[in-house]
């Protein structure tokens, strides 16, 4: 575990080029044809204004400039420009997509693949790859503030594993004590505070699952970081977790979808306490998720109501302010709806937000990616992944809404070796 802890190792992240086909994509920009940087200008410029034009790039382009010169390359190192990094580097809402693989659906031994790198899709439709350097046997839970969360594959007390793809440090939380399967896993993380929730899916016996409780951890930059998890409330009856093991958490609350029937699962940590949200309609759902877009908790679902003469169609509702009500916010057009139902083909969907954008990403071996922007109101498909031309269909793609960041002072609350900026 010591070398996950350790940013040196060789580090590189790669822009991905691909083919793509279908006319609903906007292409990636063109390269800019401006004039070549003249070296003498560049060379004579202070290197206390450099690192500040450095601090401004995205961290797929600051990556590539680590390449130039030693001291370029010793940035990721530097507190003061990780320090300037936080207070200067723009928003980026991304989206990071893995491979996926298959989940343990049973208490026995699983037989687990290493997932080696992962894509992000920036703003501008442009795919970039990311090396990862995480143990074989965890899956990617959730993501907050540059930062992903895996969990073991395994049943039992789960192993969950705080890793920032940007930079390659990472930190793993004390074990829990609860035996679970593949529980709801949540992760909020600032630069001063870590939270994380594991719930449901309590392994009570070899043989048998139940949605019994959930844990929590949380750690401040006021105190060393504790060796517990917490306990909360008893998780409310009849809840049937999703099984993906995602929670959003939006205002203060954690959500996640709950099955047969439809509902919304929320949390409140300041009150301990669980409650139950009616979804906007009770029946003719299918693949709902709720994702965190546009400052706003998002419902999305597909609707089939053919038999009462409402078209079928894909739906986005938002939660109200009294956090028990729906309103619709958009519909797929149907010139769009009807080249999506061509490429789900009946296997269903998974959402995830990011920003004023979310994704939509085809179930069953797809790389089919379909990206909504609020503000601009358009439906579009991204370019290809560059997994599928790489012949890494497997099991399809698991997406997160992500903003990539070079420093991510939570992992450093975890760790004593590691930088926390906590000043900042």
């Amino acid at each position: 575990m010591d070398s996950l802890t350790n940013p040196t190792l060789p580090f590189s992240i790669t822009t991905a080029t691909t083919t793509n086909k279908r006319k609903t994509t906007t292409p990636p920009p063109p390269a800019s044809s401006g004039p070549i940087m003249d070296t003498r200008i560049w060379s004579r410029i202070p290197h206390r204004l450099l690192d500040r034009i450095l601090a401004f790039l995205p961290p797929w382009a600051f990556h590539r400039f680590r390449c130039v010169c030693k001291r370029f390359y010793s940035l990721l190192f530097s507190d003061s420009f990780l320090r300037l990094h936080l207070l200067l580097s723009p928003s980026l809402p991304c989206f990071l997509f893995f491979p996926t693989t298959a989940r343990p659906t049973t208490p026995g031994p699983s037989n687990p693949r290493p997932i080696t790198h992962a894509y992000l899709l920036d703003p501008s439709g442009t795919w970039h790859r990311v090396p990862l350097r995480v143990p074989m046997g965890l899956t990617p839970s959730a993501a907050s503030n540059g930062i992903i969360s895996w969990a073991s594959d395994t049943a039992g007390p789960k192993l969950v594993l705080l890793h920032n793809p940007m930079s390659g440090l990472s930190a793993h939380l004390p074990l829990p004590q609860t035996h679970r399967l593949c529980p709801s896993v949540g992760l909020v993380a600032s630069d001063s505070s870590l939270h994380v929730i594991i719930a449901g899916d309590d392994l009570i016996s070899p043989f048998a699952v139940k949605n019994l409780t959930a844990e929590t951890f949380s750690v401040t930059g006021y105190g060393p970081p504790p060796s517990w998890w917490a306990p909360t409330s008893p998780l409310p009856r009849l809840c049937s977790l999703d099984v993906a093991g995602r929670m959003v958490f939006h205002c203060g609350r954690y959500y996640c979808m709950s099955f047969s029937p439809y509902s919304v699962i929320s949390y409140d940590p300041c009150l301990d306490a669980w409650i139950k949200i009616d979804p906007p309609m009770r029946r003719f759902l299918r693949s709902p998720c709720v994702v965190g877009c546009n400052g706003r908790l998002v419902l999305v679902a597909a609707v089939e109501k053919s038999k009462l003469n409402v078209p079928m169609s894909v739906r986005l509702w938002g939660l109200q302010s009294c956090g028990r009500n729906w309103v619709e916010l958009e519909r797929m057009p149907q010139v769009v709806h009807d080249d999506f139902v061509v490429a789900e083909g009946g296997r269903g969907f998974d959402c995830v937000g990011s920003g004023d954008r979310l994704a939509m990403v085809v179930r069953g071996g797809s790389m089919e990616v379909m990206v909504f922007d609020f503000e601009r109101k358009e439906w579009r498909w991204a370019p290809p992944c560059p997994l599928k031309e790489e012949g890494m269909m497997g099991g399809g793609l698991s997406g997160f809404g992500y903003e990539p960041r070079l420093a991510t002072p939570a992992i450093g609350l975890l760790d004593s070796g590691s930088v926390s900026f906590q000043e900042v």
